[in-house]
């Protein structure tokens, strides 16, 4: 009973956040979005890049690392195919600020959510200790994306027209429901309430305005039933002797060993299994956890499967006809994930 009614409000949060992006984006706003950072970097690509970070940045932190790399991947694409810019600087900037900026907030991945009950627990601030990790994750993420990738920062483009709204009661409307969730996060309360009152407007809006887009495939049913089922199987093998393992090679003391013992296990079977398996190691202190979920969320980024939103960014990155390959994505993780875990650990051993 106590496993239920701890995952009933991720999965509700989960259902919710996801129809919000989904009936968003419907309402062209990540596109409005982008475009109007094409119009404000005024034809430099590294002013538009720098735009980008900011909007990938703010979608994770509030909307999730899923909305990020899903939503507003095809939409940078397709911005960069229509500027004649390179591809593939936007596309990792989407994919590695969905992980790396995904610790802020416990609604920024449903790692957090989950690691959230822990806090609760400890009587700890989630916040207290994840801000300082977050900023310093963030930092280098942009840091090694600007070195990788500089000679496409130099580059320049003609600004495109802003894009038509076919209705600008969508639009504000969905705009507001994205600026206003974004504090009620924050505020205190159960993420699941505001994340379905949001919902709920939007469904109710669309039903009024634009019918035609409400339809079951909004819901994320095959995520939600393998998420429920991930809870059940990490939870056998917790009790057939998967936590005494995890507990020899993690060690009791090093934050950073547990952070990459999280990444090492994100890589193999995806971060949110490892999170899982990890978390009965990690949850003895604040701190510890924090440095659990450095690992399973910045220190996913070397495999194409250490996230699910690794892999729907890939999918979309497919369909946007831009190959990444498998080597492509782990040469650039190998630099990135070392450095951006140990500063981030590091930020968190400040506090």
């Amino acid at each position: 009973m106590n496993l239920v009614a701890r995952i009933a409000p991720v999965l509700v949060f989960l259902i919710a956040v996801t129809v919000i992006a989904e009936l968003a984006d419907k309402a062209k706003v990540f596109e409005v979005a982008a475009r109007e950072a094409a119009h404000l970097a005024r034809g430099r690509v590294w002013r538009l890049w720098l735009l980008v970070v900011v909007l990938a940045t703010g979608l994770t932190i509030v909307l999730s690392l899923d909305t990020c790399a899903v939503l507003l991947t095809p939409v940078v694409l397709a911005m960069a195919r229509q500027l004649d810019v390179p591809p593939k600087l936007f596309a990792f900037t989407t994919v590695w600020l969905a992980g790396t900026a995904s610790l802020l907030l416990p609604v920024s991945n449903l790692t957090n959510l989950l690691a959230l009950h822990q806090f609760r627990q400890l009587d700890a601030s989630y916040l207290a200790v994840s801000w300082r990790p977050a900023i310093a994750a963030v930092l280098i993420t942009v840091i090694v994306l600007a070195v990788l990738f500089h000679r496409d920062l130099r580059r320049t483009y003609v600004v495109p027209e802003t894009p038509h709204v076919d209705d600008k009661v969508l639009f504000w409307g969905a705009t507001a429901v994205c600026l206003l969730i974004g504090p009620a996060f924050v505020s205190g309360i159960e993420v699941a309430w505001p994340a379905s009152v949001g919902a709920l407007v939007l469904v109710v809006l669309f039903a009024v305005r634009r019918r035609s887009a409400l339809r079951w495939g909004l819901i994320p049913a095959k995520l939600v039933i393998g998420v429920a089922v991930l809870f059940a199987i990490v939870g056998f093998l917790t009790d057939h002797g998967l936590e005494n393992l995890l507990r020899r090679v993690a060690g009791t003391s090093s934050e950073l060993r547990l952070s990459v013992t999280g990444a090492v296990g994100a890589n193999l079977v995806d971060n949110l299994p490892a999170y899982l398996a990890m978390e009965p190691v990690a949850s003895s202190d604040a701190h510890r956890m924090m440095a659990l979920l450095i690992g399973v969320n910045c220190g996913c980024l070397l495999t194409l499967w250490g996230s699910l939103a690794t892999l729907l960014w890939r999918s979309r990155c497919d369909a946007a006809r831009v190959d990444i390959s498998w080597w492509s994505f782990l040469w650039r993780g190998l630099i990135l994930t070392p450095l951006v875990v140990t500063g981030a650990v590091f930020a968190l051993s400040l506090g």
